[in-house]
């Protein structure tokens, strides 16, 4: 999906996945008509809703990444455009929206996928890095081969025989 196409929920989802230095989990509320996180940023802790597509309280964690931006008068289409440079990012980026707050997000989210973007993952999920694991979900490096029997394998803890 383009970066450019992403609005409400998609967007929300993708600002939080692209926020790897704060938010740490992300799952829905509101019948998965909401993205809510967990995490913590700079010093305050977040548990809860996360829709920083509606709200500039929730878009502000975004803002104050930004190292360089300007912001450019509508143009003739009626779009917000802006050119940023975010922390952690890889470039100078634009970013084009129905309002300000959309053009920063998109921005932000080009900054740290580029142009394009996965589909969303609707489940829970741990956020490390730009990587997203879903939670709950067994890993190869969590798979257990040697797992305990009550007859007692190597490695198994027994009592002291009597």
């Amino acid at each position: 999906m383009k970066v450019a196409d992403l609005t409400g929920l998609a967007l929300d989802y993708w600002v939080a996945r692209s926020l790897h230095d704060f938010v740490r989990e992300i799952f829905f509320t509101d019948s998965g008509e909401t993205v809510s996180i967990r995490g913590i940023d700079r010093g305050r802790p977040w548990d809860g809703r996360f829709t920083p597509s509606t709200s500039w309280e929730a878009a502000s964690a975004v803002l104050e990444r930004a190292q360089r931006l300007e912001v450019r008068e509508r143009t003739v289409h009626g779009a917000a455009h802006c050119i940023a440079e975010f922390e952690g990012g890889h470039r100078t980026v634009e970013g084009r929206g129905d309002s300000l707050r959309v053009a920063l997000l998109r921005a932000f989210v080009e900054s740290r996928f580029g142009d394009s973007v996965d589909e969303m993952l609707w489940q829970a999920q741990a956020v490390t890095g730009p990587r997203a694991a879903l939670i709950g979900e067994e890993t190869e490096e969590d798979s257990f081969e040697d797992v305990p029997s009550p007859d007692g394998q190597i490695g198994d803890i027994q009592s002291i025989p009597r």
